[in-house]
Parts: C-alpha cells; structure tokens; sequence
C-alpha cells in the first residue's frame, strides 16, 4: 500500500513540475519592452480632433444658410436628420422662420 501511495505521489509530482512556467528568457523580456515602449510612443503621437468649422457670416453677423453647417437645427433631431417638433428649441426655430 505504501509503494502504490509512493508511487502516485511522486506521478503527481513530475506532472505538476512539468505544467510549471517555464522561466522567461532574455530575448522575451526584451520584446514585452520593446512593445511597451512602441504602445506609448503610438499614444503620445495621435492628434486631438479638429475643432469644428466656424459658421460663415453675412455682412451684417447673421448666419449664411447657403452654407451647410449653418442650416442644421439647434435642437434634437429625428433618425431622418430633420429637427423633431416636439422639443421647445425647434418650435421657436420654425416659428422665427414665419
């Protein structure tokens, strides 16, 4: 009984020691580095967005609606883009329109 106990431990000992890690060579080490280093420098080099475009004005300080970013509505909008009536933004927008 003692050899068969014996013998299992030890089976269960060179199984655990062969699904042990394995050290970390050198070469390793210097790539996991190396790719750190690259993942920082890629995050300090992206730009921040462009600042959105400044309306174009008329002569007079109002708003050009022949251009396209001055025509969109002030309030929500639709799935369709167009302004939804039911907020209180877009009803005084149409109403300034009449």
């Amino acid at each position: 009984m003692k050899k068969v106990l014996a013998s299992l431990l030890l089976a269960a000992t060179f199984t655990l020691s062969a699904v042990a890690q394995q050290p970390a060579k050198k070469e390793d080490k210097a790539k996991k580095e190396v790719k750190q280093t690259q993942g920082k420098a890629k995050g300090k080099e992206t730009a921040p967005p462009p600042p959105p475009p400044a309306p174009k004005l008329k002569k007079d300080g109002t708003p050009d609606k022949r251009f396209k970013e001055n025509k969109k509505p002030e309030g929500p909008l639709k799935k369709d883009g167009t302004a939804d009536m039911r907020y209180k933004a877009n009803k005084e927008k149409a109403a300034k329109k009449k």
